[in-house]
């Protein structure tokens, strides 16, 4: 073998080991891939749930995958009114879907968390067909990914003052019922003398640099109203102390 032909063999060889050992990004089989450049890397420990806000697969599609006007933004997944699930970003990158907020302790959601977008246009229900969609994806993201089932919110959660969504539409009880998130139990009774709601709420995560916003979104969530005042009453109290109650349990 000549020098010129073993040293072409030697360098096909390297390239080979070399493309071997590349990382692939992680795709998965239950939502079709439609790749957003917009992204870059972390690890998951909380899903966030949005709604588009917008009227069409497509158009969500579009702005979640281009340098829109109102500047990058991306999700990993999105889920139509029919339950078609797309993936646009790797589990394992960062997608640019939550922007300034706070979750308790955690302040930068986009590296901390997988986004899911939900096709609606927060005045309407979401569709059952829907729902059982997510339920899905929560079971292979939950398992896969090891973040605990209890650790699926809003994005209206972490940045109550900029956003509502999921809208008050959202069945966050059907989804705790799924063993999605948490919801309220009535047998956990009503709080004891002393119970300081505002702490209760700051210690299940909502960021309280605005109450009113804080208490509009846990009003949303919990409550399904944005109608109500912006304080926290005795049922609320009731709520955040049956929380904190399975909070202890888990």
């Amino acid at each position: 073998m000549t020098l010129i032909r073993r040293s072409a063999l030697l360098l096909s060889c390297a390239l080979l080991a070399a493309c071997s050992g590349a990382p692939v990004e992680e795709r998965n089989p239950l939502a079709t891939w439609v790749p957003s450049s917009n992204h870059n890397a972390r690890m998951p420990v909380v899903i966030v749930l949005h709604h588009t806000d917008q009227h069409s697969v497509q158009q969500s599609l579009d702005t979640l995958r281009s340098a829109n006007s109102g500047g990058k933004v991306s999700a990993h997944y999105l889920i139509g009114a029919d339950g078609a699930r797309y993936q646009l970003v790797a589990d394992d990158r960062r997608a640019w879907h939550a922007g300034p907020g706070r979750w308790g302790t955690i302040t930068d959601l986009n590296s901390a968390s997988i986004g899911i977008e939900l096709d609606n246009d927060g005045d309407t229900p979401f569709s059952e067909a829907q729902i059982q969609s997510l339920i899905v994806l929560l079971q292979d993201l939950s398992t896969r990914l090891r973040i605990p089932p209890s650790q699926v919110i809003g994005h209206a959660d972490l940045a109550p003052s900029r956003k509502q969504g999921p809208s008050r539409f959202f069945p966050w009880q059907q989804l705790a019922q799924a063993g999605f998130g948490v919801w309220p139990r009535d047998s956990d009774g009503m709080p004891p003398a002393g119970f300081d709601a505002w702490q209760a709420l700051a210690t299940f995560g909502y960021p309280l640099d605005d109450r009113d916003a804080a208490a509009r979104a846990f009003h949303r969530r919990f409550r399904g109203s944005d109608d109500l005042p912006a304080v926290l009453d005795t049922e609320d109290a009731r709520i955040l102390h049956s929380l904190q109650q399975q909070a202890t349990t888990r």
